[in-house]
């Protein structure tokens, strides 16, 4: 019987310590995970901290996203991600971190074309619409997965948070 391989995107990010290392430590990482194997990885972008987490001490971010083909489902993919934040440092157990400066954020955006609404994992990502810095690594690394609900392109979502962001409104 063969195992189903899903393809995952997960965005990664850091804004303390070295940056790039925490980026590089997780990658490596992710990789190392059993029944998984590292597809793709994006540019590395520098974004602001977003509103809700400006001035809390953090700097910009560097971010970038990955493209996995796993074996696992997207709840032990979660787990693998938690852990790795975790050995990086981070503490979820803290109520307020949710927008606090960290050495590593990682984030399932996209797995296969699977909608996920369970409590601490929703994917496609809230956000994911919205936030240039995982749309512009995300798209160098998987531009044609679709995206629910409307099954939008993950490059027609870049195309058009760029115009937006630019201005144009189309």
């Amino acid at each position: 019987m063969s195992v189903q391989a899903h393809n995952c995107a997960v965005a990664l990010g850091s804004n303390l310590g070295d940056r790039r290392a925490f980026l590089q430590q997780a990658v490596r990482a992710l990789s190392c995970i059993s029944g998984t194997t590292l597809a793709r990885q994006g540019p590395i972008v520098e974004s602001e901290p977003m509103v809700e987490s400006a001035g809390s001490g953090g700097g910009a971010y560097l971010n970038t996203v990955v493209m996995l083909q796993t074996s696992l489902d997207a709840r032990a993919v979660l787990a693998e991600c938690q852990r790795i934040e975790r050995d990086a440092g981070r503490d979820r157990s803290i109520e307020h971190q949710r927008w606090m400066p960290r050495t590593l954020d990682l984030d399932i955006v996209l797995f296969d074309e699977q909608v996920i609404d369970e409590p601490g994992l929703s994917v496609p990502h809230p956000g994911l619409r919205e936030r240039s810095f995982v749309l512009e690594p995300l798209a160098a690394v998987w531009p044609e997965a679709r995206v629910p609900p409307d099954g939008a392109t993950v490059m027609e979502l870049w195309n058009s948070l760029r115009l937006r962001l630019a201005g144009v409104h189309p």
